[in-house]
Order: C-alpha cells, then structure tokens, then sequence
C-alpha cells in the first residue's frame, strides 16, 4: 500500500508539473487558441505550401512559446540561465538578423530589371502607399508615432525591416509587428491576386510587354554602390539595410567573389530565416498576443498591405494608359517588397489571362524597387522619431 501510495504521490506530482493542467485554468483556453493557429499556419505551409520556408519556422515557434512550462522563451536570472529561444531572439531585438537577411537578398537579386526600367522606381514608390496611410490610421486609433510608425512598416511587406524598424521605435509591440509582417508575406498568393483582379481589366491583365533591353555588367557593379552613397548620404538611418542590400548585391555581380555570395545567398540565408522565423513566431506567447491591441495592429497592417498593392495596380493603370496599352499594370502590385514571391504572384496572375505572358523580369522591377522603398520609408521614420 505504501508503494502504492508513493506510486501515486509521483505521479500527481508529475502531473501538477506538466503543462497539461495549465491548459485548462485560467487564461489556458488563450493558449490552446494559440496552439491552433499555429497547427493551422503550419497546415498553410505544409499542405497549401503556402512560403514553407517562412511560414514553417513561425508556426513551429508559435507552438513552443504557448505550450505551457516549457520556457523557450524565459529570461534568464540569477539562478537560472535563460530558455533557448530567447537568447536566439536577441538576434532580431537587438537589430542584428534583419540587416544580415538583407545581405542575402541583396545576392539574390537581380537589379537588372530596374536598371532596364527605371520608371519601376515609380511603382514601387507607390506601392509603399500604405504605409504611410496605415500610420496615419494607427495616430487616429490614439497610437504614438514611434508605434504608428512600426505598424505602417508592415505595408511594405517587408519582415526584417519591419522588424528593424520596431526594435529602434516600439520594442513592446514588437512580437505583433513581426508575426503580422511575415503572415501577410506568406500570404501574398492569397492576399493579393483578388485586390489585382478587382482593379484591372482582363484586357489588362492581358497585356504582353516587350522584352526589356540587356543591362551590361558595369551598370549592375555601378548600380549598388552609387545607391549605397546617394541613399545613405540622404539617410544615414538606412545604412544598416540599404548598405546590407547592395553589399550583397555587389558581391554577386562583381564576379570575384563568387563563394561567398553563394553562401550568402543560400547556406547563410537559410539559417537566418530558420532563427529569425522560430524566434519571431515565439514571441506569440498567448498572454500578451491574445489582446485588443494586438488586433488592432493586425488590421491595419493588413490595411497597410492592401493598399500598398492597390497602390501599385493603380498606377500601373495610369502607366498602361500613358504607354498606350503597352504596360501590364500587374507589375505594379510587386512593388511591395517581399521578393520574388510578389513578382511571382504577377507573374501567374497575368498568365491566367493569356498562357504566354511572361511579366516576371517586368514585375522584378518594381519588386526591388520596393525593396529600396520600404527601406527608405524606414529610414523617414528613423530619423524623425527615434
């Protein structure tokens, strides 16, 4: 009996420790509301295939933070160190992640497009629209403008420098900023073509553009580093990510240095969105993601990232008319700056309308510019509220 008794004595005690019975007292539902978006994000990623590489690493780390005692996420003290993830998240709190993801994409893109066309600038000028419509909207819902500056980052489609931009302005909503931002990454082919569909035409969306001129080697090595002076010297704000993002691009075009842009752009890259996804998705904890506020910052970021794109389609519009039908105003919705999964959308939505349109290197274009832009739109924010 008294083995018995100890039996049970060992077992109660290790039920009171597991996590299970923290899911049923109090605040626990929150958590398995948590629990289950992140089950249905990693469904997004595995079965849609919706951005897995990004989308994955978020849900799975959505789905440690809010299993209750395991403390991924715990500071640490004076007698304990802190939990694993935490300290992986002081590569995006203390500004280190975004630039150096900057870096890869600066190898991965091809800035030949835009050099080609530098009237893209003007579409993905355009397409940062909603950013600054979204701040505007978050200083009317009693916002500050540190936090109203962080939100409207998110109309850019751009996860690292929204993430940049909130650690220099609004650490506190930072978890919010971050989540809403590479959600709405992923969820580009969905959120996207039905906003394109609805402000063009078919006649349009049908439009073949001509093949764009050849960019010599010398314009593309020219091209990153005059960037990298004229905007920096603008806004010396931008130069973590502005001068990131043409590094990386003049280790690719420069043609000597060709093993380290390959790591770059793929070992380091991967290993960056790795950490940076798992670390962001694990600052959803449920008792202080699961609030009015949080909402709030969703909404306008969606707001943000939708008229960003519509933005973009509506000028591309006016330059449909002004070339006499010659441009595909689709491009413009690739002014956002998530590359190339924007270009990508483009490029399928204009080939549902005619099986050989080929807008991809026409919508690369505005796709980096908005790259720049979002940037630049950071650096705005920077220097006047920081």
């Amino acid at each position: 009996m008294l083995f018995i008794n100890r039996l049970f004595e060992i077992f109660s005690g290790l039920l009171a420790d597991s996590g299970f019975l923290l899911l049923f007292q109090g605040d626990g539902y929150k958590y398995i509301i948590m629990i289950c978006v992140a089950i249905f994000f990693m469904y997004l990623a595995i079965v849609k295939k919706y951005e897995p590489l990004l989308l994955l690493p978020i849900a799975f780390g959505m789905l440690l933070a809010n299993l209750p005692g395991a403390g991924l996420m715990a500071e640490p003290t004076e007698d304990a160190v802190g939990g694993l993830l935490y300290y992986l998240y002081q590569g995006d709190a203390l500004g280190i992640f975004p630039p150096l993801i900057f870096l890869g994409v600066g190898v991965m893109t091809d800035f030949g497009p835009l050099i080609a066309n530098p009237t893209a600038l003007l579409l993905g000028a355009t397409a940062q629209l909603g950013i600054f419509i979204a701040f505007l909207g978050a200083l009317a819902l009693g916002m500050s403008p540190q936090e109203a500056a962080s939100i409207g980052i998110i109309g850019g489609a751009d996860g690292p420098t929204a993430i940049y931009t909130t650690t220099k302005l609004a650490p506190h909503i930072l978890s919010t900023v971050a989540v809403a931002a590479y959600s709405y990454m992923a969820l580009i082919p969905i959120i996207q073509p039905p906003i394109m569909k609805l402000l063009t035409t078919k006649k349009e969306r049908a439009v073949k553009m001509e093949q764009l001129r050849p960019v010599s080697k010398t314009e593309k090595i020219i091209f990153p580093v005059m960037v990298s002076i004229l905007v920096i010297l603008i806004l010396p704000s931008t130069a973590s990510l502005i001068g990131m993002l043409m590094l990386g691009n003049l280790l690719k075009v420069c043609g000597v240095t060709e093993k380290i842009a390959n790591h770059a752009s793929e070992a380091l890259m991967h290993i960056l969105s790795l950490f940076i996804g798992i670390s962001v998705g694990a600052t959803t904890d449920a008792a202080t993601f699961l609030t009015a506020d949080t909402l709030k910052i969703v909404i306008l970021g969606l707001f943000a990232f939708m008229v960003s794109t519509a933005g973009g389609v509506l000028l591309g519009k006016v330059m449909y008319k002004l070339s006499g039908g010659k441009i595909n105003p689709l491009i413009g919705a690739a002014g956002v700056s998530a590359v190339p999964m924007a270009a990508r959308v483009a490029q399928n939505v204009g080939k549902e309308e005619n099986p050989n349109n080929y807008l991809l290197m026409h919508a690369m274009g505005p796709n980096v510019a908005g790259v720049i832009g979002s940037a630049v739109a950071s650096g705005i924010f920077l220097a006047i509220f920081q």
